[in-house]
């Protein structure tokens, strides 16, 4: 059912004169204090449980014999400190607890914070770990020092080191630990062996064995050193970033701390210079040799039985190659190459190889994702793959959908004659993944009904590994859409206290609505129960994922090369009057929209371009100016800026801003390093220059990810006061 009006949708905004048109008038037939005695406490639980994460079993490692599980989990649901736990004999047990440790606490070093702030981690403690290919030698790094311990007995160990540690990881023996401080790969021996420099920084402007930023928060590879199967030798990438433009990130509220540095590559401007090097223990260097040039990113690396193995994108993002490299020699020879009109997607886990040699990869067909393997798509049409979890043998554990809402582990074995069909191992809607070894299964599995962690053993019989993460005192009551002739995936989320006939409902659109992510889907989560808190204030909540979104298909994903905005914000409208439809009480003449990051440019966007639907609306952390992103995310949706300037004009609420008529609120951390503070401030000084009203919310030492508990309370707080008083909702405001 195709609800959208295709005439409105393409109306132009109205002109007027240069101040916000008159508010909505106050519906006096609304609920005037509807919260229940839960909502006022909610956002306290959201922040102080960093949106319920705290108390999750994450990071699992199953052993070769499938008997063991490690994993990371904080010791409660308001607990910060994240602690090594393993399960064995069907009983867990925490392996090490970092306050047990003894050690003073040192300085975590910036190039561990800036890994943090890649992975967007919200812990303290233990936040990762690697081991040996047994699983029987645990490495990690805390406070900068290096820690070990076994899994089979014994208590954790200290091991001297150069220098603050970054990223230590085991060699498969679990003789050695590689790890990385002030820019220089090390290796020390675990047995109190030497520790040896492998490789030094030629300059200020060097790094060996860590990811450069494009590469750590769009590309899936957050790493830069890997060991060699037998433990002889690593490779280490090696990043450059002279050519990079420097940014400075500093906090005015302490004017004596000094601005930071980071190298910040943004859209049209030169990137990192990343070569790869095989670095033996004997104190060889061989380098690994590509078209650089045509090929400047590395996209992934690994090293298996065959040889190293790595993936190189060209910088317009329409070429991926696959290649083999010689260890000795550092030569290269092409296994594959994959070529797209708009982008080739980089699927976590790809490329790989089996045990016999053949390459595991993907092709879009159709309208899916497929799995490829040896060059031949083996799983159906319709099946949407979205990671390779592991390849064992001729296995490949892999994780995928045929319904957007939904995630499924599944096995593809080749049979005697390759032909046998991948197998589902996950059940139930859900987000699910896992892994498998010696006929064991564990399943990670995010359901509506919360996060369960199972290993599976001996024919089926099974252990849960525990959550500990807090139940929210707002249970969130979803109703599931599919709005349209396009079938957007949509929630609505009503008041608990909702009475059909008794009340209208003012409307807040909550997407994401972007590329980066999927909010409407059966994998429960903190997005939904933050709905439910909006409303329960006095609220219809509506959540859509339109296209651009992933999950579904490749022509839906790529909908939005060259305009990033555009069917994103029809699909919101779409969605918003199907809810309308399910929901006669939704009065779309008060309609709010709120979102963070691209979700905040959207919610920009719809308010200035689509005042008739939208009367108010909140953009946190937005890019406002696509140029001033960085190269590898805008130049994959919207191309170079000197070749296709008219996208990022489309795509950069910016230029519009003198067709603001509603009341729009501007959020930002001022430490963001990732959509820097600089797109919050010219927005409003473009929004001054046009005498536009607006409001500006600065938060003071807060990155793309506000974790502070006190920011994330006073801000849901702040948002929900701001959004009674823009749309004119009688009662009283949140406390």
């Amino acid at each position: 059912m195709d609800i959208n009006d295709p005439a409105r949708s393409s109306a132009p905004a109205p002109t007027g004169p240069p101040h916000p048109g008159p508010a909505p008038e106050p519906h006096l037939d609304a609920v005037p204090d509807p919260r229940t005695d839960f909502s006022g406490e909610l956002p306290r639980q959201l922040a102080r449980t960093q949106r319920f994460t705290l108390g999750v079993p994450r990071s699992f490692t199953l052993s070769p014999d499938g008997a063991r599980v490690l994993f990371l989990r904080t010791r409660g649901p308001e607990d910060r400190t994240s602690c090594l736990w393993l399960l064995a004999d069907g009983a867990e047990r925490l392996l090490v607890d970092p306050d047990a440790l003894g050690a003073p606490s040192g300085e975590v070093p910036q190039a561990e914070l800036i890994r943090r702030e890649r992975a967007r981690e919200r812990s303290g403690g233990i936040v990762a770990y690697a081991t040996d290919a047994a699983v029987t030698t645990v490495v990690f790094a805390l406070d900068g020092a290096l820690w070990t311990v076994r899994t089979d007995g014994g208590t954790a160990r200290r091991i001297a080191t150069a220098g603050p540690v970054v990223d230590p990881r085991p060699d498969p023996a679990g003789r050695r630990v590689a790890y990385v401080t002030d820019g220089a790969l090390r290796v020390v021996g675990l047995d109190g062996g030497a520790d040896r420099l492998l490789a030094a920084p030629e300059n200020a402007d060097v790094t060996y064995g860590l990811a450069e930023h494009v590469a750590a928060e769009e590309m899936h590879r957050v790493r830069g050193h890997w060991w060699a199967p037998d433990g002889s030798a690593l490779l280490a990438a090696r990043v450059d970033t002279a050519r990079v433009q420097r940014w400075w990130i500093s906090d005015p509220a302490h004017p004596s701390r000094p601005p930071r540095a980071i190298a910040y590559p943004a859209a049209g401007t030169p990137n990192a210079d990343v070569s790869l090097y095989v670095l033996g223990l004997d104190g060889s260097r061989t380098e690994v040799d590509w078209d650089r040039a045509a090929y400047e990113y590395l996209t992934a690396v690994g090293w298996d039985a065959h040889g190293p193995l790595l993936g190189v994108q060209s910088r317009d993002q329409k070429t991926v190659r696959v290649l083999a490299a010689d260890p000795h020699g550092g030569a290269t020879r092409l296994l594959h190459e994959q070529r797209d009109p708009a982008w080739v997607d980089l699927v976590p886990g790809t490329p790989a190889r089996t045990a016999s040699g053949a390459l595991v990869h993907t092709a879009d067909t159709g309208n899916s994702r497929r799995l490829t393997v040896g060059g031949r798509p083996v799983t159906p049409d319709g099946l949407h793959i979205r990671q390779v979890v592991a390849v064992q043998g001729e296995s490949v554990l892999f994780v995928a959908c045929d319904e957007p809402t939904e995630e499924h582990l599944w096995r593809y074995d080749a049979g005697p004659d390759g032909t046998a069909a991948p197998v589902r191992l996950s059940s139930g809607p859900g987000l699910h993944t896992g892994s498998a070894a010696g006929g064991a299964l564990l399943l990670d599995s995010r359901t509506e009904r919360g996060h369960r962690a199972t290993l599976l053993r001996d024919g089926g019989r099974a252990t849960i590994i525990g959550s500990l993460a807090a139940t929210p005192v707002l249970a969130p009551r979803v109703t599931w859409l599919r709005a349209g002739e396009r079938e957007i995936r949509t929630a609505l989320v009503l008041p608990s206290w909702y009475e059909p006939g008794v009340a209208r409902l003012p409307v807040l659109v909550a997407s994401y609505g972007g590329p980066a992510m999927r909010l409407v889907t059966r994998g429960g989560g903190w997005s939904m129960v933050e709905a439910q808190w909006f409303a329960e204030e006095g609220f219809a909540v509506v959540v859509a994922d339109g296209r651009g979104t992933p999950g579904r298909d490749p022509a839906w994903e790529k909908t939005v090369r060259g305009d990033s905005l555009s069917a994103p914000l029809e699909d919101q409208i779409t969605a918003l009057r199907a809810a309308a439809e399910h929901c006669a009480d939704l009065d779309l003449g008060r309609v709010g929209i709120r979102g963070w990051s691209y979700g905040g440019t959207l919610a920009a966007t719809a308010v200035i371009r689509r005042p008739d639907v939208f009367h108010a609306a909140i953009s946190g952390a937005a890019p406002s100016d696509q140029r001033l992103y960085d190269t590898h995310w805008r130049e994959r949706f919207l191309g170079h800026p000197d070749e296709e300037p008219e996208a990022y004009e489309r795509s950069s609420p910016i230029g519009e801003a003198a067709a603001l008529r509603r009341p729009l609120l501007l959020v930002h951390g001022m430490a963001d390093d990732n959509v820097v503070v600089a797109h919050a401030l010219r927005m409003s000084a473009a929004l001054l220059a046009a005498h536009r009203p607006h409001q500006v919310l600065p938060l003071s030492g807060v990155t793309h990810s506000p974790t502070d508990a006190t920011v994330v309370e006073g801000l849901l707080r702040h948002q929900v006061n701001f959004l009674r008083e823009a749309l004119n909702i009688p009662g009283p405001a949140a406390v």
